[in-house]
């Protein structure tokens, strides 16, 4: 068998590195298009908005907390406006060390739809999401961060989804970003515009959805206890979920409607500790729900196994090729890597692609930005999401997966102090 020489490999593994991310920007557009044509496109004022229900079934809005003090009352106050006929509020304090609970138990007592938990210490998200759901009144419940800010309509528009299919375990929602001062925050608002929305249409469009938004989802109780509730050991119990209720036969459904309004890291070493979580936690039920995918009624989720898989494959590739530079540079006559440097035709392909995929998603997207003054204006520093966000993406993702592989199986995941970036009063 005649060997591949070096360069041939080389020049494969050059493509794919370049041209993978190209054909899942035109595969996450196409199906974003079909969500938008298929569900979207006459949904009417999404600000003020709602949907007809044959029924209000009672909902119940869980809201863990960890060293909330300086957000919860906003978030709760804001939740209290919810145009939905019969809804209780169970806020979790989760062993805060600030005066969470003296702000929680004022609120419960001005407020009667208002119940307060509170764990003595920290316990994690998922122990403070599976005791709160334990203790509703409602079958269908709906998680929110303590500093988030639900859209008053939201309820409705969630509750719809468990209403028209008894099969639909979760319904994810819409997180906008409300801090938006720094470059970090305004390319995160074109972010989750245009690459974090359009996944999740086109994966709902295609069939499954990776993960629901941890900050903002509503659950079928049933579908919760079949599968066991949350897991206390995954680092990120919103991806766990939504794999344990997909692989058990549970649907998931994007609700765009449903808006929350959250705040994201501003400073690099935020961003960095947040991504490397959201990493960590993706390889961790990669590794976790493998040999569950060997089963026949789990072939729906393969692709997005195999992608995920893929795109993992990417960023260590990434970082080699990286690695590689210097030495090639000393290598090659230096005319040779003057013109490496020079522009070619795959950078217009790479800057066309990102144009169009702006596009489609501003098109799609840009009527839930009308309350914070409209999109467009952040698609500008979307310029940077190539150059910073890639280079971030691609380390964090490195950071996650050693950080999963080095990780004992059991270990209780528990709540951490994080960077919500700088809000704007």
């Amino acid at each position: 068998m005649q060997e591949v020489p070096w360069w041939q490999f080389n020049e494969w593994l050059s493509r794919f590195v370049f041209y993978y991310p190209l054909l899942m920007a035109y595969v996450w557009m196409l199906g974003g298009m079909i969500y938008y044509v298929r569900w979207e496109r006459n949904r009417g004022n999404v600000l003020s908005d709602l949907p007809e229900l044959s029924e209000y079934p009672s909902v119940s809005i869980l809201i863990p907390c960890y060293n909330e003090g300086e957000n919860v009352r906003e978030t709760i106050e804001y939740l209290l406006h919810q145009q939905y006929p019969n809804y209780e509020i169970i806020a979790i304090n989760d062993g805060s060390k600030d005066n969470t609970l003296e702000i929680l138990h004022e609120l419960a007592d001005r407020h009667p739809q208002i119940r307060v938990v509170n764990l003595a210490s920290n316990q994690g998200k998922a122990v403070g999401l599976r005791t709160a759901a334990l203790l509703a009144n409602s079958e269908i419940l709906i998680g929110i961060d303590g500093d988030a800010l639900l859209a008053p309509n939201a309820t409705a528009w969630i509750v719809r989804h468990f209403l028209e299919d008894p099969h639909v375990g979760a319904v994810t929602g819409n997180p906008r970003i409300r801090n938006r001062s720094t470059l970090l925050g305004k390319i995160q608002v074109g972010e989750f515009s245009a690459i974090v929305g359009m996944i999740k249409r086109a994966q709902r469009s295609y069939g499954h959805v990776f993960t629901i938004s941890g900050v903002i989802a509503g659950f079928r109780k049933t579908a919760l206890h079949d599968v066991g509730y949350w897991s206390p050991d995954m680092v990120t119990e919103d991806i766990d979920i939504s794999w344990k209720l997909q692989l058990a036969g549970w649907a998931i459904r994007f609700e765009p409607n449903a808006l929350c309004w959250v705040l994201m890291p501003e400073t690099l070493n935020g961003l960095w500790k947040q991504r490397s979580r959201w990493a960590q936690g993706g390889v961790e039920v990669l590794l976790r729900y493998f040999r569950p995918l060997f089963s026949w009624r789990s072939r729906g989720m393969w692709p997005l196994y195999l992608e995920c898989c893929i795109s993992l494959t990417w960023a260590f590739l990434v970082v080699a090729m990286l690695a590689l530079v210097p030495f090639e540079w000393f290598s090659n006559e230096p005319q040779e890597a003057l013109e490496d440097l020079s522009p070619h035709w795959t950078s217009m392909l790479l800057c066309v692609t990102c144009l169009i995929q702006f596009a489609v998603s501003l098109t799609i997207d840009s009527s839930y930005e009308r309350k914070s003054g409209g999109s467009a204006q952040h698609y500008y520093w979307m310029i940077w999401y190539p150059i910073i966000y890639w280079l971030i993406n691609v380390g964090t993702t490195i950071n996650g997966c050693i950080k999963a592989l080095r990780k004992k199986r059991g270990q209780r995941a528990v709540w951490v102090t994080l960077d919500r970036g700088l809000r704007q009063k």
